[in-house]
């Protein structure tokens, strides 16, 4: 996927008030960033945030965290925000590589993982989101019941995900390759890709992981 650069999206982000600047900083303490101890989800490659958003609207008593490396389409998840204004909500433009460095253990109960970038080559692998390399970032993270969610229309990068979940030491809670047409479907929200595949009929697959 090629993305347009956006002008001056480097500069909002530096200085916008729901960007959390230097987020190792805040290992441990996320409580205090929302004042209260609400659970802490997290969407990992949120791209122009409609899906994270709306769970925030839907969940006042969640808070949310965006994850995305890419300016151009940070800013867009900005723009909804400086309009929103959701208390619950803020963004971090990192990699997601180290995001131990960013949440201590069990401060995570929550991690959504949307139509993330495949790597298709082989030599790539340790790089996709649901690698068994990225779920021991996972467990680093998450408390003890939390669960990882990943959805998407990639039928080669869901089998590999699939094989994934027990080699990392992790359990299926569930698995669909039809999530529109499952029993799965009540509550779901709708990234932006999600919206357009669905719409020309593709398949949105989804798994939902927990420790093993």
């Amino acid at each position: 996927m090629r993305l347009r650069n956006v002008r001056g999206s480097r500069e909002t982000i530096a200085t916008n008030e729901f960007v959390i600047k230097n987020e190792t900083e805040y290992r441990g303490t996320w409580k205090d960033v929302f004042g209260n101890d609400h659970p802490v989800h997290i969407e990992i490659g949120m791209g122009k945030g409609q899906f994270i958003t709306t769970l925030a609207q839907q969940n006042p008593d969640i808070n949310y965290i965006g994850i995305e490396k890419y300016s151009s389409v940070l800013v867009r998840a900005i723009e909804k925000q400086e309009e929103l204004r959701l208390p619950n909500l803020y963004f971090i433009r990192m990699e997601a590589e180290y995001i131990a460095d960013v949440f201590a253990k069990g401060e995570v109960a929550r991690i959504y993982l949307n139509f993330s970038d495949p790597w298709p080559k082989d030599r790539h692998a340790k790089r996709r989101l649901t690698s068994k390399e990225f779920f021991t970032r996972y467990d680093q993270i998450l408390q003890s019941d939390g669960v990882v969610i990943f959805k998407t229309d990639n039928r080669e990068l869901f089998d590999f995900s699939v094989e994934q979940v027990p080699e990392a030491g992790w359990r299926l809670v569930n698995v669909t390759y039809d999530l529109h047409h499952s029993e799965y479907i009540e509550g779901n929200v709708m990234t932006e890709y999600e919206m357009k595949f669905a719409a020309e009929g593709k398949p949105i697959h989804r798994l939902v992981a927990e420790r093993g």
